[in-house]
């Protein structure tokens, strides 16, 4: 008894933990008929059963050829029609489209004249390796100015600043959790607000479309997101050029302006790759288009973006919808979708997560239940038979621990080539960008 009593507090501590991680965020396990995105037998898929399926869906001929994305999307901003996707709620590591979920949730609640002097305790939580405006402690700012800084420039020094104005990071990650499950966004999980690669952090192709869709109802999200360059503080009365890193916005890197393009927002990381979610208006119609981790080098998200927003303005406009973009608010499905985690990528709690809906509480209670009623069970047994020996610490399939710290970037980071000079400073040695 002595023995065994010391170890099998900590195999029930193990099994008590491991129960809510387990019931937020295990994968699927249907052999085969469904592939990520897809509900529990018997349930609903956000947006429509067929976004639960594996591979293209689409009613429509026409589409692109040369598509290597993970996921994408393309949808009708003002309908809520889904006119093809692929993958539509594969759960990835989104990059800077986080952002949007940002400027939609705290975007609001700041004039644009609104000034703020920044402190070092604004800017002393920003990821090693961040992309950066060149925000500068001591500086009285806009909030204009600052969420130019965000939208043209992916500055995570000027998203935290922002978020310090909010009441701080937890409290803005908890509102963008919050904001996320409006939306109906379900397979979002927010860490930080910035989109860095944080462990746990993804969202899918479909949340990306909510997130852009309700974004660009707000006029000034869209004024920011539509500028291709502004001027921006650099002490005193001296200013600098920054310029928008959506290369379809400004036709950089070899690319053409995409004709009638109204943003929204790119990003990149050396975990995500690239990401990019569009919107354009020609002939009265205004697409959304989401491209996440294409398999090329940094031009294709671009590439693949235009060339599914062509598609859905020629042969796309004949499609039959193949779902819908689920409209704000209202009750909550019955569960969250369900989809598989990235490879390499466990499910992680924030530090300081947003409160649980009731039902993920219940369904926690529950599972807390059955393992420790197993552990119990398996206790009772060991017990009888007096065997020694140190038991598991988790459950088979229990929690994944997290990293002590967020891992760095190695020496030879991948990171992009600048571009204009005037990035080259603030981004060296950097992992995350747009």
């Amino acid at each position: 008894m002595r023995e065994s009593s010391p170890l099998s507090r900590r195999a029930l501590l193990g099994l008590a933990a491991a129960a809510v991680p387990l019931t937020a965020t295990a994968p699927a396990s249907a052999a085969g008929a469904r592939s990520a995105g897809a509900r529990a037998a018997g349930t609903s898929v956000v947006g429509g059963e067929r976004l639960g399926l594996g591979g293209v869906q689409v009613r429509a001929a026409g589409l692109p050829k040369k598509l290597t994305a993970q996921a994408w999307l393309v949808a009708d901003r003002d309908t809520g029609e889904v006119l093809a996707s692929y993958n539509a709620h594969r759960r990835l590591a989104p990059a800077s489209t986080l952002k949007m979920l940002f400027a939609d949730t705290v975007l609001p609640k700041f004039a644009p004249e609104q000034r703020y002097r920044v402190t070092e305790a604004d800017l002393a939580d920003i990821p090693s390796g961040s992309s950066l405006v060149g925000v500068q402690a001591g500086i009285t700012y806009t909030v204009e100015q600052l969420w130019q800084g965000v939208f043209l420039r992916s500055g995570n020094d000027a998203v935290h600043v922002l978020a310090h104005m909010n009441g701080g990071v937890a409290r803005t990650v908890a509102e963008m959790q919050a904001r996320a499950e409006y939306l109906h966004a379900l397979d979002t999980h927010v860490v930080s607000p910035d989109g860095f690669d944080h462990p746990g952090q993804i969202s899918s192709a479909y949340d990306l479309t909510l997130f852009a869709r309700a974004g660009l109802k707000n006029a000034d999200f869209r004024r920011h997101c539509g500028t291709r360059t502004a001027d921006f503080p650099a002490g005193g009365k001296k200013t600098f050029q920054i310029q928008n890193t959506d290369r379809l916005l400004t036709g950089a890197w070899g690319l053409r302006p995409y004709a009638g393009l109204l943003g929204v927002k790119n990003g990149y990381t050396s975990h995500a790759g690239n990401t990019f979610t569009g919107a354009a208006t020609r002939g009265g119609r205004t697409l959304l288009v989401t491209v996440m981790h294409p398999a090329e080098g940094s031009n294709a998200v671009y590439e693949q973006t235009a060339a599914l927003l062509d598609w859905g303005f020629g042969a796309g406009r004949a499609a039959q919808p193949v779902g819908l973009l689920a409209t704000p608010g209202g009750p909550h499905p019955t569960r969250p979708t369900v989809s598989p985690l990235p490879t390499n990528h466990p499910a992680h709690a924030s530090t300081t997560p947003p409160a649980p809906s009731p039902l993920r509480l219940a369904e926690g209670a529950a599972g807390t239940a059955a393992l420790l009623g197993a552990g119990a069970w398996a206790l009772l047994r060991r017990r009888r038979a007096g065997t020694a020996g140190a038991p598991a610490e988790a459950a088979p399939g229990g929690r994944r621990r997290a990293p002590a710290t967020v891992p760095q970037q190695g020496a030879g980071g991948r990171v992009r080539a600048p571009e204009t000079p005037r990035e080259a400073a603030p981004q060296q040695g950097g992992r995350h960008r747009r």
